[in-house]
């Protein structure tokens, strides 16, 4: 009996583990991890251990050569060289796309495309108007971005309650949203100091040496990354954002495997017949002959580099940025000290994003995506309602991680951060909340 009940409590034990390894992967876990990395950066911030959490941020890590010091301090580390490879990865997905997913035609791109537009220029325009002849005007980039984990998140949170053509065309709109927020953050938010043309060119040249290697068929990662490297210092210093820099690198990643899938198919039908003599009841056959070590390495080399290399980057970084990056940089980022004196009334900041993300956005997908179908410019997803994409419009106003990334860049007053951060919070959780209960609303609409 007691071996019985043992034998029960394995498989609880096994279930729940694999039930939590299965939840740990799904997608839609770095959605909920982010938003519970931004509610522990509130309570941080908010709390006795307040202080330590600011000064954390703001500590130098590098090391000293004679009087100078190479190094940034923590905050920028994360905000600046982490950050940069969390574009990479947006990068190599844009790039993707593009040549092979959904922005791959002007059919399939349009509708999605044309959305993201008018989920940019619309918000934008909102919080321009309410701060327009003001300091803060500047901060128009804010309410434009939308946050695809989060907003992937809560859409397949519904489940089969939305339609898979809803799901495929809010991932394409936030991916067409990203290379938007990428234009606007690279032309609207130089550096302070202004442009420095020598590290300009000298990033233009190692962009040349990148296309170069590219041409050549070279398909080393490692080089790509080393370079890759030198372009981010370059590009660091010329006045514009540096994790720009990594979007540029991941255009140039070759798409071209090193070996073709019929050699790579040529080696595994060889691989059968090296083995297929072994008698399994002979001791020394648990030692290979030469010609099957040599099989088996050559598989496993061949097995990398018969992988595309773009996504097989991307791959490597997902759950680096899903787990790692992107946790660390809401609890860096979303953190405010609410207990003093903040200073909401600066201009319309909060008006405008607040306004921006949970109005603008909606209308703007809504109204740009039915003007097109109406021009005949492009088509609808087949089974997806005008009300199924009010409601996508609604989660892409979940702007978090990209928002408080322009935010940083926008504003260098601390008050106007920490106001702008706080209306992303608000603003996010809003359209979220809001856009999920509509689409749970509409499960039974048929689209019209």
């Amino acid at each position: 009996m007691n071996e019985y009940n043992q034998y029960i409590q394995d498989i609880t034990r096994r279930s729940l583990r694999e039930v939590f390894a299965e939840f740990i992967r799904a997608e839609s876990f770095s959605g909920i991890l982010l938003f519970l990395c931004a509610v522990c950066a509130m309570v941080v911030a908010n709390s006795p251990l307040s202080e330590w959490y600011f000064w954390l941020w703001n500590e130098n890590l590098g090391f000293s050569f004679g009087e100078h010091f190479y190094g940034f301090s923590l905050h920028h580390w994360i905000n600046d060289v982490l950050m940069a490879i969390f574009f990479l990865m947006v990068g190599l997905e844009i790039k993707r796309e593009v040549l092979f997913g959904d922005l791959s035609g002007f059919k399939k791109a349009a509708f999605p495309v044309i959305g993201a537009l008018g989920g940019m220029v619309v918000p934008a325009i909102i919080y321009f108007s309410l701060n327009v002849g003001t300091s803060s005007w500047h901060g128009f980039g804010i309410p434009m971005a939308t946050d695809i984990a989060f907003a992937l998140g809560v859409i397949l949170l519904l489940g089969k309650r939305v339609p898979m053509a809803l799901k495929v065309f809010l991932v394409t709109l936030a991916v067409a949203d990203d290379l938007g927020a990428i234009v606007v953050i690279a032309t609207a938010y130089p550096s302070p100091e202004g442009l420095h043309l020598g590290w300009l060119l000298g990033a233009a040249c190692v962009i040349g040496f990148l296309v170069l290697l590219n041409k050549q068929g070279v398909r080393n990662l490692s080089v790509y990354l080393g370079v890759g490297v030198l372009l981010w210092f370059c590009v660091h210093h010329s006045g514009i954002h540096a994790t720009i820099a990594a979007v540029v690198l991941a255009f140039c990643i070759p798409i071209q495997p090193k070996i073709q899938s019929g050699d790579f198919i040529s080696l595994l039908e060889a691989l059968p017949q090296s083995f297929k003599n072994i008698d399994k009841n002979h001791r020394t056959n648990i030692l290979l002959t030469n010609e099957q070590v040599q099989l088996v390495s050559t598989l496993a080399k061949d097995s990398l580099d018969v992988q595309n290399p773009l996504l097989r980057l991307e791959h490597a970084l997902q759950p680096i940025c899903a787990y790692g990056i992107m946790p660390l940089f809401a609890f860096a980022n979303a953190g405010v000290d609410i207990r003093g004196d903040m200073q909401f009334g600066i201009d319309h900041i909060m008006l405008g994003v607040f306004l921006g993300l949970v109005v603008g956005k909606p209308v703007g997908i809504f109204l740009f995506t039915f003007v097109c179908e109406k021009l005949g410019v492009a088509a609808r997803p087949q089974g997806v309602s005008w009300k199924h994409i009010f409601g996508a419009g609604m989660l892409g106003g979940i702007g978090f991680t990209m928002s408080i990334f322009v935010s940083n860049l926008a504003f260098e007053s601390v008050h106007s951060q920490d106001v702008a951060k706080i209306s992303i919070l608000l603003a996010s959780s809003v359209a979220g909340v809001l856009g999920a209960i509509f689409l749970t609303l509409q499960k039974n609409e048929k689209a019209l």
